[in-house]
């Protein structure tokens, strides 16, 4: 089979098409024929540096959408999955390949009237958006929002999301005026370009109140400028760190008066909570079965232009979700 292998660290070019055997499932494991693989900023920095990678050579690709082809020993039959069944998963690598392996609590079916190609985009973004906004972050009906890169894949569900749930101003961070351009069709109501965020500019967009919610992806400074733009009792949720500083810390002042601050990875909770992942992603895999929120999907490249793929969101130009074609539809 056809596969994409990192032997070194490195840029795009790294990305390596070999054939490889047919991989099959161990037990609580099932193989997928793959039609898509979803592209992600993780699969970026575990090429460049090794981010969450056991060792050299490895295979890229996090989540993939396709047809199962073998279902493993000991997978519970509650799952419902068998051989043929349209399903989407995360694969915790190995998915920029023609079959992939994945763990039967992260593997789920494709809800009916959902194409392949959409739910190659639905492991990672729906769930993370539910969770920033709902499971964690609470939001109610009325309150602001603060989404840091609100024109990429997470950031373009985050904005639907908060605007069905009857959110109040959904504020967006970007850093072109394209990219604003592009949030603005996706539920933002202002979205701040590069040097133009600022606590203080988004206390003057909210009558110098603060925002309710911020969710924040990159880390550093950003971190801290969108904590000190909460109000009082504010929510922030950070959920990456793709400024590469160092973690945040936070003491007690930092927090004061009332904020609070909490993390969210959905790789880690697939390891550490597959029960409470499968929960989270039958609820938001049916929004977009029921046509409540668009995945975004803005590019298609095939399997063979990966490294493509990783240059283009490299550049920062791009918006929504990039999927690679493996076999289609």
């Amino acid at each position: 089979m056809r596969a994409i292998v990192v032997e070194e660290f490195g840029g795009p070019e790294v990305l390596q098409l070999t054939e490889l055997p047919v991989p099959e499932p161990g037990p609580g494991q099932v193989s997928i024929d793959v039609a898509y693989a979803g592209v992600n900023f993780a699969e970026l920095k575990a090429r460049s540096n090794g981010y969450r990678v056991p060792a050299l050579p490895f295979q890229p690709g996090l989540e993939v959408s396709g047809r199962i082809r073998a279902v493993g020993e000991g997978v519970p039959e509650a799952y419902g999955l068998r051989p043929g069944l349209p399903v989407a998963a995360l694969t915790r690598f190995g998915g920029y390949a023609d079959i992939a392996v994945a763990d039967a609590d992260t593997v789920f079916a494709v809800p009916e009237g959902v194409s392949l190609r959409t739910a190659a985009a639905l492991p990672t973004v729906l769930p993370t958006a539910h969770a920033l906004l709902h499971e964690i972050g609470r939001l109610r009906a009325g309150e602001s929002v603060l989404v840091q890169g609100a024109a990429g894949g997470v950031g373009g569900v985050v904005g639907q999301l908060a605007k069905l749930a009857g959110a109040g101003q959904v504020l967006g961070v970007v850093s072109s005026p394209a990219k604003a351009e592009y949030a603005l069709k996706t539920g933002y109501d202002h979205v701040f370009v590069g040097a133009e965020f600022t606590a203080e500019a988004v206390r003057e967009r909210t009558g110098g109140q603060g925002v309710d919610l911020a969710l924040d992806a990159v880390g550093g400074d950003t971190f801290r400028e969108s904590l000190a733009a909460l109000t009082a009792f504010g929510r922030l949720v950070s959920f990456g760190n793709a400024s590469g500083e160092a973690p945040w810390q936070l003491g007690q002042n930092d927090l004061t008066p009332g904020r609070t601050v909490a993390g969210l990875s959905i790789l880690e909770l697939s390891h550490r909570a597959p029960a409470e992942l499968r929960t989270l992603t039958d609820r938001a895999f049916a929004l977009v079965a029921g046509g409540s929120v668009d995945p975004l999907i803005s590019a298609e490249l095939p399997l063979t232009d990966a490294a493509e793929a990783h240059r283009l969101i490299e550049s920062r130009t791009t918006t929504g979700k990039l999927l690679l074609r493996v076999a289609g539809e």
